[in-house]
């Protein structure tokens, strides 16, 4: 028998989707996009009746991702999606069962391939969109040391309902002698159970930094076939900014091919439809 405590291993994902609305009334565009986040009613202990990531409890039998993949597959019926671990969340007391030690994982999915189901223990899923605000709270600097607080406001609106969650969490960024040491602690959890407010903020910015540093990451949450316009509007939704379209185009060239295809019903004329190029991305 080991002399050591042993943790239970989770995995707990963050899945976004480019959620499509209405129409817009401007007859030349596509209909609106927002990012939104899989969630999950719990159905028991603990935190009944609040929302949850995805996820689940590891298997002897598996690593991890194999745990991440599993958990995908039964709450979404994907299983391509772009998956990635992102960052281990392990205070003390963040889990009333026990010792649980979770690795969040970021997932990308395509809206329309994914069939939402709420597993055994749940009572529902749902899409909510999702909005982050950052504001910074303090910023110290001296020669050798430096404390930056930021804190973050989460907003996900239930897409159905119109039910809405909003939680707050303050991240803290200590530096000395230039090496950092970055905390977080929940402000606000609002109906989002055990430290999911703390695991969707830091997985959002890991997508706005992905994002922003080398782009093709927003691939992966597109349909097979896209039009430019709706490329560029996921980009302006996860990045928090309106881009130039010549600059934005002469920058995703490359990953992309344009089709023989069009789609029609959202302007005075058919958009022309892309796909990957898939040699620009396994080059």
């Amino acid at each position: 028998m080991s002399r050591y405590d042993r943790p239970s291993l989770t995995a707990d994902m963050a899945v976004f989707a480019i959620l499509t609305g209405e129409a817009a009334e401007e007859y030349r565009k596509d209909p609106e996009q927002k990012l939104g986040i899989l969630l999950i009613k719990r159905g028991g202990f603990p935190y009944k009746g609040y929302w949850a990531l995805p996820g689940g409890f590891s298997a002897k039998d598996e690593n991890l991702h194999q745990t991440a993949m599993r958990e995908l597959v039964e709450e979404t019926g994907v299983d391509t999606a772009y998956l990635e671990p992102f960052g281990v969340f392990s205070e003390p007391g963040r889990d009333p069962r026990g010792w649980v030690v979770s690795q969040g994982f970021l997932a990308l999915v395509d809206e329309h391939d994914t069939k939402v189901s709420a597993g055994s223990d749940a009572g529902d899923a749902a899409w909510f969109k999702v909005d982050v605000s950052r504001k910074e709270l303090k910023k110290h600097v001296l020669k050798t040391k430096a404390e930056i607080k930021t804190k973050y406001t989460l907003r996900l609106e239930h897409r159905e309902t119109g039910e809405v969650i909003e939680a707050e969490v303050e991240e803290v960024k200590t530096y000395n002698n230039h090496h950092e040491t970055v905390s977080y602690s929940i402000l606000e959890n609002g109906l989002l159970a055990f430290d999911h407010a703390e695991i969707i903020v830091r997985a959002f910015m890991s997508l706005h930094e992905q994002a922003a540093d080398a782009g093709r990451i927003i691939f992966d949450l597109m349909p097979e076939k896209f039009t430019l316009y709706s490329l560029q509007d996921a980009y302006e939704i996860v990045l928090g900014e309106k881009l130039l379209t010549p600059n934005f185009r002469r920058k995703i060239a490359p990953y992309v091919i344009e089709t023989n295809e069009t789609i029609t019903g959202v302007g005075h004329r058919p958009a022309k439809l892309f796909k990957r190029n898939l040699d620009a991305f396994y080059d």
